[in-house]
């Protein structure tokens, strides 16, 4: 199972970029996903999750309002639209998803069982 993120770069603050993660190996259509982050000398931080089939998203505080997380089942894919960037959201962002059939997007945000490479996302001021 891979899961492949991309869209990741250098952005100023106030900005947008989008994330998308490409799975492979087995189809996640029934199973959460969503995104972590990790910033530089810090611990790896839940960012946003979505249901199996796109109905319910669940977001860290710190980014509601400003990041909108969608998927294609059709392509086996999750997104991250990220507006307003802060520099407080730089950081790598992983990919995640679940191995729980049809679980709620908040069981990601407290155990993914499949991770992705990162994305390096910076955020100058």
């Amino acid at each position: 199972v891979q899961l492949q993120a991309s869209g990741g770069g250098l952005v100023q603050a106030g900005g947008s970029l989008k994330l998308s993660c490409a799975a492979s190996g087995r189809t996640f259509n029934n199973d959460a996903m969503g995104w972590f982050r990790q910033a530089p000398g810090k611990d790896r931080e839940f960012v946003a999750a979505i249901s199996w089939n796109g109905g319910t998203t669940f977001y860290a505080d710190s980014v509601k309002g400003r990041f909108t997380i969608s998927r294609d089942n059709a392509n086996n894919s999750v997104h991250l639209q990220m507006d307003n960037l802060e520099p407080q959201d730089t950081g790598v962002y992983y990919c995640a998803a679940n191995n729980w059939h049809r679980a709620p997007p908040q069981r990601l945000a407290q155990r993914p069982d499949y991770w992705g490479q990162g994305t390096q996302v910076t955020v100058s001021s």
